[in-house]
């Protein structure tokens, strides 16, 4: 071999590297189809971690610096407040869906009583309200169970429909504290892992994609959750106080609103109209207030807590909520505002970046 072979650059061979880029491809989709099972429980475990790691540093300090005692007490912590709450919830609506449906082909035993003058007082839609209200106060018994019947029985039948999923929504819980516990014990070198991928992939930038991800979680975490518990609790303890039936149903449902951010409303205002249909005026008077109160509250409390939690545009961070919400369900709750959050941060590094070899050229 002469010293011109030896300088020549390696022969390009096409067919080596696609089968290596192919090969990396099969890997990767049997990996993620492996990994598909556990999917929801690792985002789930993943969100939960994040949002509450410096509480468990907090814990491990009181615990004399023991990482197992720490961990082992927040998988309990996270057992007891969310993990048990959010399957009680869903446990609650699926085992009372069959009642809710009688209770409601019950009430269309009775008539509907007239509306009230503040009904056609109401803005923008009190006259079509009043109308409706009125024609179904025209209707007799029978008919008013015949018209409501079926659909009564439809929401019900739908909502037992989902019963089938309800252990695999339980197992997918488990899995999620097992998986938490396992985060909680090796964070460092996780959040180590996933720097070094973003490192690789975008230097300095993608390990400030990281932390602005981490942040963004918290910040959904604390605005979202927390808002969607506290207006579930305010709202069952104005449901308890005032006699509505089924106030543990109700209250699990404006919990599960709350967090899609639909809000507790829908829920209130049907306890209201059953008061109102019961004759109990001042109940209704009553209740209407503190009805009224929680289902405004969250318009206080969510953007504080989202704020203090990641230093974004809160606009930014409701289009992740709602669109997350709508593309990918729950857990688009958080997803949403992530990847918004990276795609933010990205775009203004490379416009500052931009702007900065600007000046440079001109000076």
């Amino acid at each position: 071999m002469t010293i011109i072979d030896l300088m020549k650059p390696p022969a390009f061979d096409l067919v080596r590297n696609m089968l290596a880029v192919l090969f990396i491809v099969a890997i990767i989709a049997v990996s993620a189809w492996l990994l598909a099972p556990f999917l929801p429980a690792l985002v789930w475990a993943t969100l939960l971690v994040v949002a509450t790691w410096p509480l468990m540093l907090a814990v491990q300090r009181r615990l004399w610096g023991k990482r197992s005692l720490a961990v082992i007490t927040m998988t309990l912590a996270l057992l007891l407040v969310v993990l048990a709450p959010l399957g009680l919830a869903v446990s609650t609506i699926v085992v009372n869906a069959d009642d809710l449906g009688s209770r409601l082909s019950t009430i269309t035993q009775s008539s509907v009583p007239a509306p009230p003058a503040w009904a056609e007082q109401v803005p923008i839609v009190g006259t079509r309200l009043a109308a409706k209200w009125r024609e179904l106060a025209a209707l007799s018994p029978d008919e008013l169970r015949e018209r409501f019947t079926p659909q009564a029985q439809e929401a019900g039948h739908w909502i037992l429909a989902k019963a089938g999923t309800l252990a695999m929504f339980l197992v997918h819980l488990l899995l999620t504290a097992i998986i938490s516990a396992l985060f909680y014990f090796n964070g460092e070198k996780v959040v180590a892992g996933v720097r070094a991928f973003a490192r690789r992939l975008a230097g300095l930038h993608g390990e400030r994609s990281v932390a602005l991800a981490g942040q963004s979680i918290k910040a959904v975490a604390l605005g979202v959750v927390v808002t969607a518990c506290v207006q579930a609790a305010l709202g069952g303890i104005g449901v308890i106080v005032a006699g509505v039936p089924l106030a543990s149903l109700l209250t699990a449902l404006m919990f599960i609103l709350a967090v899609a951010q639909i809000g507790a409303a829908p829920v209130l205002l049907v306890a209201l109209v059953w008061l109102y249909w019961q004759g109990d005026t001042v109940t209704t008077v009553l209740f209407f207030v503190w009805a009224l109160f929680v289902a405004t509250i969250d318009n206080v409390i969510r953007p504080v807590l989202i704020k203090r939690g990641a230093d974004l545009p809160l606009v930014l961070i409701f289009a992740g909520v709602i669109g997350g919400l709508i593309g990918f369900g729950i857990v688009g709750l958080f997803v949403g505002p992530v990847v918004l959050a990276i795609a933010y941060t990205l775009l203004g590094v490379w416009v500052s970046d931009e702007r900065e070899s600007a000046v440079d050229a001109r000076a």
